[in-house]
């Protein structure tokens, strides 16, 4: 399947300059979004995680699905601010050079726990970043990054060093 069919490129957002993928249309079409998951799913079945992370807000979509589809526990990985008791936080700075936090809770995870980490897009990797270091707070194993688009222009995989990485979609 050709999911460039199911990716609209919107220019200048969030930032003049910027192309923003609009995963919208992958979304909202039954047929292409379960083959996009069996495709994220693929090279990521035989990794025995425990768990799925996904990460805010997109990655909720695709993790909550591909935990599903794995038999997996999921565990959003949210903004600051939006989860109710005990959390562990990690700053970051965004693509567009903001500087943000995601926060688990601090039980999220324990340690033998093995995480894999999905995303929609990845781009500096600075989101993922922070991702597996929650998840190494807590004590568990970030086993891998599945996402859907990768801007292979970018150097989100340098930042992940160590951690691999599966795309389905290169941009």
């Amino acid at each position: 399947m050709d999911y460039r069919n199911f990716v609209r490129e919107v220019q200048d957002f969030p930032k003049h300059g910027m192309a923003f993928c609009d995963i919208s249309p992958l979304l909202a079409d039954a047929r292409a979004f379960s083959e996009a998951i069996d495709a994220m799913a693929e090279p990521v079945h035989t990794l025995q995680s425990t768990h799925v992370m996904g990460l805010e807000s997109r990655g909720f979509i695709f993790g909550s699905a591909l935990a599903q589809k794995l038999g997996l526990g999921f565990v959003p990985a949210r903004k600051p601010g939006r989860l109710p008791g005990d959390t562990f936080h990690e700053d970051y700075t965004n693509t567009v050079g903001e500087v943000n936090a995601l926060e688990i809770h601090q039980d999220a995870f324990k340690p033998g726990d093995r995480v894999l980490i999905v995303d929609d897009v990845l781009a500096t990797g600075a989101t993922a970043a922070a991702a597996r270091m929650l998840i190494e707070r807590t004590g568990a194993q970030p086993m891998a990054l599945t996402l859907f688009i990768e801007m292979d222009h970018l150097p989100g995989r340098e930042k992940l060093s160590g951690l691999p990485v599966f795309s389905v979609l290169r941009y």
